[in-house]
């Protein structure tokens, strides 16, 4: 029997045209930030800017979350920047290479299962950093530049919010640079444009290997800087995938995307490129365009490409305030404004609030989205930690019997909330024998069983017995298997 065939949805010309257009719109982003990242970076703008298009168009058909744009990122520029500056281009290259081989591994032993651990407090503060960053990147384009900047950014917002009401066949944002883009020239405005971010590329990316020695010496130079930079394009664009998931409503496959970046990576290392991962603002971009598949990530490589080679005079001399006007409505339709709102605070619990501020706070500080997740999950750990070590409590139940005492121990035990533990009983005070019962308290670490051992030590000092019982499953196993071996 044979089983239907699904037509991909891109095939359809409704989703076609949202695609492409969106692709479109998202590489005419992409240029000027890619020539800021290689400036960052200490290379050429075409290396970024090839880097950009080959993440993009192999991450299309090897990553697992559709519509998420991969390309040369900011924070990818600021990992390599001391590695080109001591020992140039060609040992980049051969960083990317070998980070891309280093998420190809990671991603087989199944990193991207971590993403679990993250609450959801990290990435509601994880959204509201980097709309914070998006705005913030945008302030340098808005100071010390001529007046008709101004009049520019506010005309290309006021398109993008009321152009929608019209017709949403065409994106608002690629309607936006447009017209700013013939009254800039009509007008013959002096204003910032494209073309003084850097020259574009005027021919194709070569293939090759990087001129480096295929030595161990090599390998100890490029290993710590292809190390961090699989762990933060991994990072970043893990947590890009989730975001877009929640967006859409839709599951994407991780793992897959965790391998994908390293394949996108060697590619983009082999033809010349400074590496990458998940862009955040562009990938915001393509999903509000309304962009659900690979079709709009793989077209945003290819239009990128066409732009640069093929239209480079014209793209050149499009303002960059269109280009700002974008950025700055993605930044705010991205700022989870809910979450601040003083209902919301009033309801939140205290901790979930420290945890998201202190996620916004570090990732503003250091630019760096991948050590705010960190930190703000390390946070969440310490707080829930603290919050559950409280819930462990022992109380001493009445017994017919006066020769026995009977104590009830409640809750979660584990290194935090078992310390306290040893000082829950009276030990001179006691008749000869004991009874621990756990019925209601589940083991978790060995921290719980030696804490155990030292109540039963305690006890045993003064020639009294100690039975524990009501221990389930996994915590008898624990308890059975630790219990008078840990010192």
């Amino acid at each position: 029997m044979l089983l239907p065939v699904t037509r991909p949805a891109w095939l359809s010309p409704k989703v076609a045209r949202t695609e492409l257009l969106s692709g479109l719109v998202v590489a005419l982003a992409l240029i000027p930030e890619a020539i800021s990242f290689s400036v960052i970076a200490g290379v050429d703008p075409s290396v970024g800017l090839f880097a950009s298009f080959t993440m993009a168009v192999v991450i299309a058909v090897v990553g697992g979350r559709p519509a998420m744009i991969s390309a040369a990122t900011g924070a990818v520029a600021l990992v390599v920047a001391p590695l080109v500056r001591e020992h140039g281009l060609s040992y980049l290259i051969a960083a990317v290479i070998v980070g891309g081989l280093i998420q190809i591994a990671l991603g087989a032993l199944g990193v991207a299962r971590l993403m679990r651990f993250v609450p959801r407090s990290v990435m509601v503060g994880f959204v509201n950093a980097l709309a914070i960053l998006i705005f913030m990147a945008q302030v340098p384009e808005l100071t010390g530049v001529p007046w008709a900047v101004y009049p520019l950014v506010a005309g290309g917002l006021a398109l993008m919010v009321f152009f929608p009401r019209l017709t949403t066949v065409v994106p608002a944002p690629l309607v936006s640079i447009a017209i700013l883009t013939a009254i800039t020239l009509g007008a013959g405005l002096a204003v910032p444009s494209v073309g003084d971010r850097g020259e574009l590329p005027s021919a194709l990316p070569a293939f090759g290997l990087p001129d480096v020695p295929f030595t161990l010496d090599t390998l100890a130079v490029v290993a710590p800087y292809a190390l961090a930079l699989a762990l933060v394009g991994l990072m970043e664009s893990l947590m890009t995938a989730k975001l877009v998931d929640d967006l859409t409503d839709t599951h994407s496959n991780k793992t897959r995307e965790s391998v994908g970046q390293g394949v996108a990576n060697i590619v983009t290392g082999l033809f010349g490129g400074m590496g990458g991962c998940a862009m955040i603002g562009q990938t915001m971009i393509n999903v509000k365009n309304g962009a659900r598949t690979r079709l709009s990530t793989f077209s945003a490589g290819v239009f990128l490409l066409i732009l640069c080679l093929v239209f480079g005079p014209w793209v050149s001399q499009i303002p960059m305030a269109a280009l700002v006007a974008v950025m700055i409505l993605v930044s705010f339709a991205t700022f989870d404004w809910h979450s601040i709102a003083p209902a919301t605070l009033r309801r939140m619990p205290w901790g979930e609030t420290i945890v998201m501020v202190t996620t916004v706070a570090v990732v503003v500080v250091t630019h760096n989205l991948a050590i705010g997740v960190v930190v703000g999950s390390v946070t969440a750990m310490v707080i829930f930690a603290r919050r559950v070590a409280h819930l462990a409590t022992v109380t001493a139940v009445p017994d017919s019997d006066p020769d026995r005492a009977v104590y009830a121990v409640t809750g979660e035990l584990f290194f935090a909330s078992s310390n306290d533990l040893v000082y829950q009983f009276d030990y001179a005070g006691d008749p000869d024998e004991v009874v621990i019962d756990l019925s209601d308290a589940h083991i978790w670490d060995a921290s719980s069983v030696a804490a155990l051992d030292a109540v039963t030590g305690k006890y045993a000092a003064r020639g009294k017995t100690v039975t524990v019982t009501g221990l389930n499953a996994p915590s008898a196993e624990l308890h059975d298997t630790l219990a008078g071996r840990l010192s």
